[in-house]
């Protein structure tokens, strides 16, 4: 609550050109606010400092940004407190839940929204508290999966292609052989044998993937389109420049049908 104190704060990053310092100026109103918030000057350890707590989630609209200084070193950032009621925040909030994958429970949504934060040692970290608490077998696959996922991104791919190959294991017990899941297991051991320079075995797994999307996609899906060109890149890595072709070509084929003519991924055949 003292600017004094808090503008102190920010200036001490004066001595370091590699900081910026920022003061934070909050805007809140009790009546509208539905986050919990309190001050603990009576409990903090620094009683001379003011705190105020606020709880988990508590989110600010940034408001004006200006410099204090004059030299962009030190800047002032206008906050106000929002509130369930803001339609803006609802929007953002229906977004964020939607882009990270809403049909997933909360726990393994948070790791997987930290695989695409690129965290991967923090979603390790949930994935194995996840592994230790279920005794589901489906689970188990899935959580295997996704560290070999975290360890495929962090190219330790000996690590991957065991977990991998753990969550192939359980799927093969429990699945369909023509289940999409076993088509994924099999899409990412081909990729990692790939990547280890493993190009008949990465082959044949990429070939299984491929089997089972033919069986429960259209043939123009656009996920084929990702098979066929893993396939091209493995004959072409192997030195085998005659079969790389026909894949291509009918990935683009694929790519051509299922996009719009002015999509940027097309640039890419």
């Amino acid at each position: 609550k003292n600017r004094d104190i808090s503008l102190n704060f920010a200036q001490l990053t004066a001595t370091n050109p590699d900081l910026i310092g920022i003061l934070f100026v909050m805007s809140i109103n009790p009546k509208d606010s539905t986050s919990p918030f309190a001050s603990v000057t009576d409990v903090s350890y620094f009683h001379t400092e003011d705190e105020v707590l606020f709880s988990m989630h508590t989110v600010f609209r940034i408001g004006d940004i200006k410099s204090m200084d004059g030299n962009n070193d030190l800047y002032q950032v206008n906050l106000t407190l929002t509130n369930d009621d803001d339609q803006d925040l609802r929007t953002l909030n229906d977004q964020i839940k939607q882009e990270t994958f809403p049909d997933e429970e909360e726990w393994h949504r948070l790791g997987l929204l930290l695989i695409k934060m690129d965290q991967f040692i923090k979603a390790q970290e949930v994935y194995e508290i996840l592994l230790h608490q279920t005794t589901n077998e489906s689970d188990k696959a899935s959580i295997y999966y996704h560290l070999g996922w975290i360890k495929y991104f962090q190219e330790e791919y000996q690590e991957a292609l065991s977990y991998y190959e753990k969550a192939l294991a359980i799927r093969q017990l429990l699945l369909p052989s023509n289940h999409p899941d076993l088509g994924e297991s099999y899409n990412r051991i081909g990729l990692v044998y790939g990547n280890m320079g493993d190009y008949p075995k990465a082959l044949s797994y990429y070939e299984k993937a491929l089997a089972i999307k033919q069986q429960s996609l259209s043939s123009n899906h656009p996920d084929l389109d990702t098979s066929y060109s893993s396939i091209g890149v493995v004959y072409e890595n192997m030195g085998n420049y005659s079969k790389p072709h026909s894949f291509y070509e009918r990935a683009v084929q694929i790519v051509q049908q299922s996009l719009p003519s002015n999509h940027p991924s097309l640039q890419d055949y």
